[in-house]
């Protein structure tokens, strides 16, 4: 019997080796560096996704915020969260950093995303020693002209690190553009109950947004910086009319501790007595179970507007300076979202906007079915 055909080509053992440790580099789970507010995280999922059906593994993330953690560990492709409470903390006076630097130590090099748009985490990226052929920089594939945030993070899934080379994993299955977020049975069983203490109970809901990270900070809502500012009297008619046209719901205000007083504002120019003023009791895995919850709401571009679209809450939605072509909220459960701008002076502003664009506007939002 014949014997088999050989090669007369050697084996380079260490092109051998090279293509070994691609392959291993494409089999590992991918982390994510993303610091950045409610709503950014809330986003960063549109990027998540992809690199989970991509990679096949649950994608690490490296951030900073209170909020990070809880809206994000346990969400679906979503592995380790790794926060840090500030990137600027000279490193031998931060334990947090240095936590995570020997987390990520203690594991082999793996495909980076490093999605923040300046260098405060290169720092830490150094010190773990993440070479740069297995880093995606953000910086280097900037957005296009007109392209929405959603659609950016969805590119950026399709950019490989040059160390892989042809040993990149391929796309996978197709995953929907858009944010999402996953509520877990605990997450409703806990606001269940914290409705039946407001007295809500079963009622259908109404939510309003109406302050920002900007409110009361440093007790001056209406500084000029406050681009999302619009005035309690505007808010009030708004409150009203819900309740004249929604008499069953319950009209909750959303919103952290620093929003309470800023609620309190809100409910008594509207002269009802029954809104619940949310903002002091409301964590973040409660924030999104509401929303789920939620029929609709009303609210400035904000964190809780991405985390409605996340969830499918129907909303309208009020924009000053911001352009709603790169950061209108876009949920892959596709529900309603109605934008509204306006001008002062021929320039985008919030205060441009009347009470009664709102309200035409919330008429004609499909709401959530109860």
């Amino acid at each position: 019997m014949a014997e088999p055909a050989r090669s007369n080509r050697a084996v380079d053992p260490m092109r051998a080796g090279e293509a070994s440790l691609r392959r291993g580099f494409a089999a590992s789970r991918p982390l994510v560096v993303r610091c950045g507010a409610f709503g950014d995280m809330v986003l960063i999922t549109a990027l998540i996704r992809p690199l989970f059906a991509r990679f096949g593994q649950p994608v690490d993330i490296v951030t900073s915020g209170s909020w990070s953690v809880p809206l994000l560990a346990g969400q679906p492709g979503v592995g380790e969260v790794l926060c840090v409470r500030s990137r600027k903390t000279p490193y031998w006076l931060a334990p947090d950093q240095r936590r995570v630097v020997h987390r990520l130590r203690s594991v082999p090099s793996r495909p980076t995303w490093l999605c923040d748009g300046n260098d405060a985490a290169q720092p830490m990226l150094r010190r773990v020693g993440i070479p740069a052929e297995l880093i995606v920089d953000v910086k280097d594939h900037p957005r296009h002209a007109g392209e929405h945030a959603v659609e950016q993070w969805r590119r950026l899934a399709g950019v490989m690190p040059a160390a892989l080379g042809a040993d990149a994993p391929p796309p996978g299955r197709e995953v929907a553009p858009g944010c999402e977020l996953t509520v877990r049975d605990a997450q409703r069983l806990d606001l269940q109950a914290w409705l039946e203490r407001r007295g809500a109970g079963q009622a259908p809901l109404l939510l309003i947004q109406a302050g920002n990270k900007r409110t009361m900070r440093r007790g001056l809502r209406r500084l000029a910086v406050n681009h999302k500012y619009w005035p309690i009297e505007r808010w009030a008619e708004v409150v009203r009319f819900l309740r004249e046209r929604h008499p069953r719901h319950r009209i909750v205000l959303l919103g952290t501790g620093p929003e309470q007083a800023l609620n309190e504002e809100l409910i008594a120019a509207s002269g009802l007595g029954d809104v619940i003023n949310a903002a002091d009791d409301l964590p973040v895995s409660r924030l999104v179970a509401l929303l789920e919850r939620g029929a609709g709401l009303v609210t400035v571009d904000s964190g809780p507007a991405h985390a409605a679209a996340a969830v499918g809450c129907p909303q309208v939605v009020l924009f000053g300076k911001a352009l709603p072509s790169l950061y209108r909220p876009w949920g892959t459960a596709g529900a309603g979202v109605l934008v509204l701008t306006g001008e002062i002076g021929g320039e985008p502003d919030m205060l441009g906007i009347p009470s009664s664009a709102v309200i035409e506007a919330w008429t004609r939002l499909r709401l959530r079915a109860e």
